[in-house]
């Protein structure tokens, strides 16, 4: 049986987000990662099997090391779809901003 993963579970775990983090910044051994974690090191590798199975992260073998990198481009898959919320929660946001401004004790007099 094939376990299909879905990005936005894998994203919504905080250590793997953390991992994410983590070999942003650039890439690291499965025991590197585990260093960061105060997790055993089964349970980070099978965070990085989730994230791999979801193709966030790549691997790559040099020697007898593998290095997991981040996948920028199933990145910007997820930061494209998240987009059109990003524009809804800012316009709704700067609506706030502004009504609190006019809220204001010293602003109450003020025209829009």
């Amino acid at each position: 049986m094939e376990i299909r993963r879905d990005v936005f579970q894998a994203i919504a775990d905080p250590t793997r987000r953390a991992i994410l983090g983590l070999i942003a910044l650039q890439a690291m051994t499965p025991n590197a990662i585990a260093e960061h974690f105060n997790s055993s090191r089964q349970a980070v590798s099978k965070h990085i099997q989730i994230l791999t199975e979801c193709q966030l992260v790549k691997q790559q073998q040099t020697g007898r090391e593998i290095y997991y990198h981040l996948n920028p481009q199933k990145m910007k898959e997820v930061a494209d779809w998240l987009k059109p919320f990003q524009k809804t929660w800012e316009e709704r946001f700067d609506k706030l901003d502004k009504l609190l401004l006019k809220m204001q004790p010293n602003n109450k007099n003020k025209s829009k």
